[in-house]
């Protein structure tokens, strides 16, 4: 019974805000990959936490503009996102205004 309460809410749309920590991104990959792999980064991150696969997550161009804003290697600390996953799958992820 709890299963199929459990399968029916993720077919249901859902709305989260997250802050995504990016300082791994800052170590692991090397100077020139910095932005790439915190794309990837806020990929697995929201994918883990709402219940999707990596393919399911759009990122919002915004988004990807604020992460290249000041270049490959200068990648922000942390980012604040909202996540929604509609009835489809799809995850869509948009960047919350940096004031």
């Amino acid at each position: 019974m709890a299963r199929a309460e459990a399968k029916k809410a993720r077919t249901e749309e859902l709305e989260r805000e997250y802050v995504v920590p990016l300082r791994a991104s800052q170590f692991r990959p090397s100077r020139r990959r910095r932005a790439g792999h915190a794309t990837s980064t806020i990929r697995q991150f929201i994918a883990r936490h709402m219940h999707g696969t990596v393919e399911q997550v759009w990122l919002d161009p915004r988004l990807n503009e604020h992460l290249w804003e000041r270049g490959v290697q200068h990648i922000p600390r942390n980012v604040r996102v909202k996540a929604i996953r509609f009835e489809d799958g799809l995850i869509e992820v948009d960047l919350i205004d940096v004031a």
